[in-house]
Formats: structure tokens, C-alpha cells, sequence
């Protein structure tokens, strides 16, 4: 069975905006769902006007929105909010990523949905949880990388802290409360039962720097930004040659073995600076040097032709554009057509690597005569 006929017949209500929470849907509007996207009369999800633009289309709501409904709803309005509950009362799964409070201010909370529809699952999606320590706090992908640490790691040393240019934490946050989902589906079938489940960005953030934490706690040092290195071996950086970069990713002893043979150095495996994985850790800085004078020398077509004869894993810095570009993403099918003059689509990376094709991400209440046409209601409650 095709990965997108996983979730056929499963009935999803989303309200949420810009990435994390959408892209939660998203994932299962992919597996075959129904998704419903509630969204504000006249405005819209967030991400409708965010940068970049062709014509009046947002690339950031595009990349989050496809295979879904719209339906323009005002909550504040009686009559927006009872077409809400009603759309829940059918759904499998609720999705919102209000600020903790709010939804239950607006009468949609888990408590009203769950004792109108006892079998649905409902996911909240937020910054930092409902808990007191994060009453009054925002919450954004950046100010979560900065919050746990993440943005103190990431750039060259001696220089300010960097955003990781990815929506890391949205995303991965989209992907955990897809999981959660999930999950709870699994435990339905065996009580019959919904319930409430919760993923946060801050939560994200701190598990994405599992290895970091632990291996702060065994060594009592906080880790500092790095560059492209990696704190657990060495070389496993890049390396500027003659016309540009590599990345040489020598992870143990034997590699590091060969790629001393392959750039002219064999003697330095048998230094005892750089005798294993920890003191080539240690002494990262006068080894880079030392491998970095024998790159510079050459091109980077030339090195990674060698390395890659030696067996020594080495790869190309691409631009966006290169990576692309590259016959790779074509093989994998990495970037899928969605309708003529739509934005192209970038595919999950769950299935077989088949080419799908996906229907565009809606209009702003594009679908909301038929969605309230569905549950009883005429076209005029699109508009309150």
C-alpha cells in the first residue's frame, strides 16, 4: 500500500499557523487524510504573508499547506465557533497551536471537544507548554534556538551566536506532534478512546542536543561553536582547497589512517597528538592546519576524487541551488510537481521515493461553502 493511503479516511480539523503546527497536518494530509485548515476570516494563516512571494503566493505557507482544505471561520463569532465543534464532532484528530489558554477561552478546548466527540485526538502545539514557567513567554524557532543553547553552539568561534538557517525547530516540532498523533491513534484502537497530547518547541530544542547535554554532563564543559566541526572526532570538518570547499567527514582511526596516506602526511596517524578519536578532539585546531595546507593545494574536483577512491568519506559544500540541481534530488524525486504554475513541492522523505504528485495548498477559504455544506450549515457562516 502507497505510504499516502496510510491515513485514507481519517477526518483532521486544524487550527494552526505558520510552520509547526501545519506542517503536523501536513504530514498526514500526505498519508491520505482529510485535513480541514480553519483559518481567520480575511487574513489567514500567518505564514500567507510571509517573504518570499510569486505574485500573492507566500513560499513559506506553500511548503507547510498542501494536500489540505480551507475554511474561513471567525471562533469569537457564535456561529463560527458552533461550525468548528461541529467539524471536530466528526474529526479523528484536532490540531491547534493557540497559545496555551486561549482555545479554551474560545470555547474549542480539549474539556468541550473531548465531551462532544470522546474519540477524538487533540494535539496542541506550542512554545513552551502550559506549565508557569512559561506564562508570558514567546515563542519562535529562533528564540527557542537561542533559549536552549542551540544558537551558543553554531557559527566560528569568537564570533556572535547563529540562527541555524533551517525552521529546525518548527519543523521537527511538526514532525514530534505528528508522532504524538499517531501514537494516540494506536492507543484509540486498543481503549477507543481520545485524549489530550502535546508537543512543544522548547522540548524540540533540547532533545535535538541530546549528545550535547549528556556529554556536558559527563565532562562538566559547556559547549562552544565549533564552525562545521563536530565535538566527538576529528577531521570532520571543512577544508578550503585551492577553488573552494570540502567536507571531510574522518570519523575513526582507520579513515583518518587513509586520509593521511591519500593528501601526503602518513606519519601523523602515528603522532601521539593525533593518535585517537579524544586527542585529535583536543588537538582539532593544530591538525586542521596541518591537513588544510596539503587541501589548499589542490582543486576540490581533484581532492574528491581521491578521497573517494581511498574510500575516505568527503563531500562537496553545495549552494542551494547546486544541491538542487544535483541529479541526486532528481533520482530521489526530492522536489514533486503540484498543479501547473504552482510552487513545486518538496517530498516527504517517508515513502519509496516514487514520484507524487500532490494537490496545491488551498486558497484562503477556498473550500468553505463545502465544508459547511457538510455539516448543515449554509455559506454565510464562512464569513463570521
Amino acid at each position: 500500500m502507497p505510504v499516502s493511503d496510510s491515513y485514507a479516511g481519517l477526518r483532521v480539523v486544524e487550527f494552526t499557523t505558520t510552520i509547526a503546527g501545519p506542517f503536523c497536518a501536513m504530514i498526514l494530509a500526505d498519508l491520505g487524510a482529510d485535513v480541514i485548515k480553519v483559518e481567520v476570516p480575511g487574513r489567514g494563516d500567518d505564514a500567507r504573508a510571509m517573504p518570499p512571494h510569486r505574485d500573492a503566493d507566500s513560499a513559506v505557507f506553500h511548503a507547510v499547506n498542501r494536500n489540505k482544505r480551507s475554511v474561513e471561520l471567525d471562533l469569537k463569532h457564535p456561529a463560527g465557533r458552533e461550525a468548528f465543534l461541529r467539524l471536530t464532532d466528526r474529526a479523528d484528530v484536532v490540531v491547534q497551536s493557540y497559545r496555551p489558554g486561549v482555545a479554551d477561552r474560545l470555547g474549542v478546548g480539549y474539556d468541550v471537544v473531548h465531551e462532544r466527540n470522546p474519540r477524538a485526538i487533540y494535539c496542541s502545539v506550542s512554545a513552551f507548554g502550559s506549565g508557569p514557567s512559561a506564562t508570558g513567554l514567546p515563542g519562535y524557532d529562533p528564540l527557542i534556538q537561542a533559549f536552549t543553547g542551540l544558537m551558543s553552539m553554531t557559527g566560528e568561534p569568537g564570533r556572535p551566536p547563529v540562527r541555524v538557517a533551517a525552521s529546525l525547530i518548527d519543523l521537527s516540532t511538526g514532525m514530534w506532534a505528528a508522532m504524538a498523533v499517531m501514537a494516540a491513534l494506536a492507543r484509540r484502537e486498543r481503549s477507543g478512546a481520545g485524549e489530550h497530547v502535546e508537543a512543544t518547541l522548547v522540548d524540540t530544542g533540547y532533545q535535538l542536543l541530546c549528545h550535547q547535554i549528556l556529554g556536558m554532563a559527563a565532562t562538566g564543559v559547556v559547549p562552544g561553536p565549533l564552525g562545521s566541526a563536530s565535538p566527538i572526532t576529528a577531521p570532520y570538518e571543512i577544508f578550503r582547497a585551492s577553488d573552494g570547499w570540502l567536507m571531510i567527514a574522518a570519523g575513526n582511526d582507520s579513515l583518518f589512517d587513509r586520509l593521511c596516506k591519500v593528501v601526503g602526511v602518513p606519519e601523523l596517524p602515528l603522532d601521539p597528538r593525533f593518535a585517537s578519536s579524544a586527542a585529535r578532539v583536543r588537538e582539532r585546531e593544530t591538525l586542521h592546519a596541518l591537513i588544510e595546507s596539503r587541501i589548499a593545494r589542490g582543486t576540490t574536483t581533484d581532492w574528491l576524487e581521491a578521497l573517494r577512491a581511498a574510500g575516505v568519506p568527503a563531500g562537496p559544500v553545495h549552494d542551494l541551488a547546486q544541491a538542487v540541481a544535483h541529479p541526486l534530488a532528481a533520482e530521489r524525486h526530492i522536489l514533486a510537481p503540484c498543479g501547473d504554475g504552482e510552487f513545486p513541492q518538496v517530498r516527504l522523505p517517508i515513502d519509496d521515493a516514487r514520484p507524487p504528485r500532490y494537490r496545491r495548498p488551498p486558497r484562503l477559504g477556498e473550500h468553505s461553502a463545502e465544508v459547511l455544506r457538510e455539516i448543515g450549515f449554509d455559506d454565510e457562516t464562512s464569513s463570521r
